[in-house]
């Protein structure tokens, strides 16, 4: 932006395990940030930090230049930027609007359209890196929409992440993000089969990932989520209800395109059967209860009892 950092006014709707994080890093770059989440107490922390409070989605635009959402489900999406009290209603021409929540390409594209009946740039930003990316900023972000619009923005992404990849027009951004889902559902089941397998074995399961992480085997998941998965921790750096959600889009754009996925199925009922456990509020990484479930393994801590 050709704009000094103090006078480009930001705007941030949701506050939870990636928004705050994300939104927080803007505040400390200098940026006069207005906030909204849904509950008040969530935005504490950043209205203590300089950040200034908003009543809803519209009053968060009409006080910004860019205003930025990262929101739950494609009905969170719809009600935040073209509902009643929505950005679109109160954005200024000459202003942006960004989604950063893993949503819908053709929602991104309606919400494109509508922006532009305004004269208000839209991009559809999702990303992928977790709560840790979040927190240390090193999120990669792929972004749909005009060329132009994302030059005006990539300052502010910079602040949040290490890889931003213009994807394509409204729409491009979301399918990218279906794509890295797509890889990471798979892997996430070859990686709970490994570490059970591994278990039944009888081998030390530190000494094994020890062994396998760094070759061909390796991977983010493996290195990330495995730790986690042997300490008994699974509380959401992603939650399993999001990622079904995520799943779910990306199914149903493969039927529309007529594309065989037959690993992301499974992948999907497997999880649906964890959230029917009532982990849906957990990390993804608690898929390992629901495979361990299936023969019949206690699976609690690195000693798997």
């Amino acid at each position: 932006m050709t704009q000094p950092t103090s006078q480009t006014r930001i705007g941030w709707v949701g506050l939870g395990v990636m928004g705050s994080s994300m939104c927080g890093h803007l505040v400390d770059a200098g940026y006069p940030v207005t906030i909204y989440t849904r509950t008040r107490a969530s935005a504490d922390s950043l209205i203590s930090r300089g950040a200034v409070w908003a009543d809803t989605p519209a009053d968060v635009a009409r006080a910004s230049d860019v205003t930025f959402a990262i929101v739950g489900f494609p009905a969170d999406v719809r009600e935040v930027f073209l509902g009643a009290n929505g950005v679109l209603t109160a954005a200024a021409s000459g202003s942006i609007v960004v989604d950063m929540t893993t949503s819908e390409p053709q929602l991104a594209a309606e919400i494109a359209d509508a922006a532009a009946e305004r004269g208000v740039g839209a991009l559809d930003a999702p990303v992928s890196g977790g709560d840790a990316g979040a927190r240390n900023a090193t999120l990669s972000i792929m972004v749909g929409g005009d060329a132009e619009t994302v030059e005006r923005v990539r300052p502010l992404f910079d602040v949040l992440g290490k890889t931003i990849v213009h994807q394509g027009s409204a729409g491009a951004g979301q399918h990218t993000k279906m794509v890295n889902q797509i890889l990471i559902a798979s892997t996430m089941v070859g990686v709970c089969e490994a570490l059970l397998y591994a278990y039944r074995a009888g081998l030390d399961l530190d000494n094994v990932l020890e062994s396998v992480a760094s070759g061909a085997a390796g991977s983010w998941s493996l290195s990330n989520y495995s730790p986690r998965m042997l300490a008994g921790d699974f509380e959401p750096g992603f939650a399993v209800d999001h990622f079904i959600k995520d799943m779910g889009i990306a199914l149903s754009e493969a039927r529309r395109m007529r594309l065989s996925v037959p690993g992301l199925a499974l992948a999907e009922q497997l999880y649906v059967a964890l959230s029917a456990q009532g982990y849906g509020r957990k990390g993804t990484q608690a898929l390992v209860l629901a495979l361990a479930k299936l023969s019949d393994i206690d699976w609690k801590t690195n000693s798997g009892a």
